[in-house]
């Protein structure tokens, strides 16, 4: 785990709307220079054994920028050695400069990255272009434990032990004409093996107007953060349900989630690795189902239909929870985590929180707890429909790994790709898989996979 990574998580999803401005490429930066990179396919797909040439360019205020010089590497997503393939320096003229990279000779993605020197004591701009080489056949490298069912039924079966024990309290500042909003928490298991329990707190929006209502479950990326950092809009003909993971109330001062994600919940997603009846991620799966109990304890859900969504860390968690529990009719994952998380031992990329790319980690304990936890050992179990969306350049969960997940999935499913996106969300790929959902709620049905 690198001080990069953590830090990036601390900040992805409170500057989302900024990434995807600022970040987007062939979008415009905020004043200073972009650079832009692209593969000669239009779908940035290749088959292994066919070379694939990256233009570069320089864009500032919608303008080609020449005489510029680039420094550039290229190289899969990542390699034992760091070392890229082929590196070099160029000047950008009238026209793109280009760069012939090569190809793979198995499935996977070839990246090129292309860096404008710092000058000034300024930063460094970057600019990434990501080639697919027959994604649809990556494998996993992810083990299954023999007694993975019978641990997590195991799991379930202590969390069916522990009372739900609910509680609500008023939410003005959520509350609209048409919604009431509440803070809500109920029990889950402890982290400690399960014994006892601990709560977990969310906000819930429900429709005013009487009557029974499909429910959204809303899971949350990586971070520790307080309403701000959960809530998405409310729905005037579902309910909504958005937890936060760590057991702490959503209504405290920023300064609470700050102090605690720089202290004692810093880098939680290793805690207890070495163990796989108390690793961290233990309480939080189960969370995530007995989220799923409140919600169908609630009077007013139509009896039917829990659709599950999220992204990076929360879409790990919508496909953890879609396996684990048969409530749920369908989900939606943005780039999930946790996908074939020890492929680095086997000396390939492998999904957030990279565990294992430090050697001195990769002990027989850790490896082990980690393939209980590996999303791609539950998106085999998935049985809901879904829609999925990442992009090529995603640098944190790594399309390698996402893909690894994907394509052990057999049920329905519809992947929505935004190639140049790294680790944010652009509106309208937000918008295809938000309209996918709204459709299960408005009907019970999933939209034909596509």
């Amino acid at each position: 785990m690198t001080a990069m990574t953590n830090r990036r998580f601390r900040i992805v999803w409170a500057m989302c709307a900024i990434a995807a401005v600022a970040l987007a490429q062939g979008r415009g930066g905020r004043g200073g220079p972009q650079v832009v990179v692209t593969p000669d396919h239009a779908d940035w797909q290749y088959a292994p054994g066919e070379n694939v040439t990256f233009s570069i360019k320089v864009v500032k205020d919608g303008a080609p920028v020449t005489g510029q010089t680039i420094d550039w590497a290229v190289g899969p997503e990542w390699s034992e050695d760091r070392q890229p393939l082929a590196s070099g320096t160029l000047t950008t003229e009238a026209e793109d400069a280009t760069v012939s990279a090569g190809t793979l000779r198995v499935p996977g993605f070839l990246r090129l990255t292309a860096t404008i020197p710092p000058e000034g004591g300024g930063f460094p701009v970057r600019g990434v272009g990501t080639a697919g080489f027959s994604p649809e056949k990556i494998k996993p490298l992810a083990v299954e434990p023999a007694d993975f069912d019978q641990f997590w039924q195991d799991g379930k079966d202590a969390l069916a032990k522990v009372p739900i024990s609910p509680q609500r309290t008023p939410f003005p500042d959520k509350t609209t004409e048409t919604v009431n909003a509440y803070q809500v928490s109920f029990q889950t298991v402890k982290g400690a093996g399960g014994r006892g329990g601990s709560r977990l707190f969310g906000i819930l929006t429900e429709p005013k107007q009487e009557g029974k209502y499909p429910a959204l479950l809303r899971v949350p990326g990586a971070g520790v953060y307080g309403v701000s950092g959960i809530w998405k809009e409310s729905y005037d003909n579902a309910i909504v349900l958005s937890i936060g993971i760590h057991g702490v109330p959503l209504n405290l001062e920023t300064s609470v989630y700050q102090n605690l994600g720089a202290g004692p919940l810093d880098t939680y997603w290793g805690f207890n690795l070495d163990n796989k009846d108390l690793y961290y991620y233990r309480r939080v799966y189960l969370g995530c189902l007995r989220a799923v109990d409140y919600l169908a304890s609630l009077p007013n859900w139509d009896g039917k239909t829990i659709v599950v969504v999220g992204g990076s860390q929360g879409g790990a968690l919508a496909i953890v929870t879609a396996a684990l529990d048969s409530r749920v009719k369908a989900l939606g994952a943005f780039h999930p985590a946790l996908a074939d998380i020890t492929a680095y031992a086997s000396g390939r990329v492998g999904g957030w929180p990279e565990l294992f790319r430090n050697p001195a980690n990769r002990t027989k304990e850790k490896l082990e707890t980690a393939s209980y936890y590996d999303v791609v050992n539950f998106a085999r179990r998935v049985k809901a429909p879904g829609i999925y969306s990442w992009g090529y350049n995603d640098e944190t969960c790594m399309p390698t790994s996402t893909y690894a997940a994907y394509n052990t999935i057999t049920a329905p499913k519809t992947l929505t790709l935004q190639l140049e996106t790294g680790h944010f969300i652009l509106p309208e790929q937000s918008e295809r898989v938000n309209a996918w959902i709204r459709e299960v709620l408005k009907t019970g049905q999933a939209p034909e996979a596509k």
